[in-house]
């Protein structure tokens, strides 16, 4: 039996023993094994989750959800890993993945291996079990707002004399009226970590509907 989840983990019978983890940080943005999809991962209200960032092919239609109101939702920004909670004494957390595949929801763990990959587990039925790395493609999340950049002030004071212009042949502190400082412009679209803009339009996903309302 093998079923293709969405996100890229791929169940069948049988598994090999994870990798031992380092202490690291499961946030961040994550592909795929099969490169179709990117997974952001953030912690909200005390779990991990994780939802679609990207796409590999836009549009895509949650079209195998049970529930027919979900069935024309977009697969971006949809919530793939679900209120994932840290196992005590080791850097792993489980919870729930939803395989867009079948619509369904199954038991999973995700477990960080040095900084730069995350391997994720699944289960069907609670033994027949599959599992596969995913490759980082973005900084953890607290670590994207700690580099964020700082807004600029306005543009600094012109440095002269006041009073009016000088005539050819003064001598002074100046022979010219300096020229009033520019504006300062409006920054292009430099948006801060998590925040929606056209490049970015999942954003924080711990502000998504189906993550914010997830009753505990």
């Amino acid at each position: 039996m093998r079923l293709a989840l969405y996100t890229g983990l791929i169940l069948a019978g049988g598994f090999t023993g994870l990798t031992p983890a380092l202490a690291a940080d499961p946030t961040g943005d994550w592909r795929v094994a099969d490169a179709v999809a990117n997974i952001r991962v953030a912690q909200c209200n005390g779990s991990m989750w994780g939802a679609v960032s990207w796409e590999k092919q836009p549009g895509g239609r949650d079209e195998y959800n049970p529930d027919p109101s979900r069935k024309t939702r977009p697969t971006l920004g949809m919530a793939t890993l679900i209120d994932m909670k840290k196992k005590p004494g080791v850097d792993q957390w489980e919870g729930q993945v939803y395989n867009a595949k079948d619509g369904q929801l199954y038991s999973a763990t995700i477990t960080p291996v040095g900084t730069d990959q995350l391997e994720i587990k699944g289960c069907v039925m609670g033994f027949l079990c599959g599992g596969e790395t995913w490759t980082r493609v973005a900084p953890p999340i607290h670590a994207m707002a700690k580099g964020a950049p700082k807004p600029t002030g306005t543009a600094p004071k012109a440095q002269g004399t006041t009073g009016g212009p000088t005539t050819g042949g003064t001598t002074g502190a100046s022979a010219t009226t300096p020229a009033p400082a520019p504006a300062a412009q409006k920054t292009a679209t430099t948006a801060k970590p998590g925040q929606k803009n056209a490049a970015d339009p999942v954003g924080d996903i711990c502000l998504l509907p189906e993550i914010a309302g997830f009753a505990h």
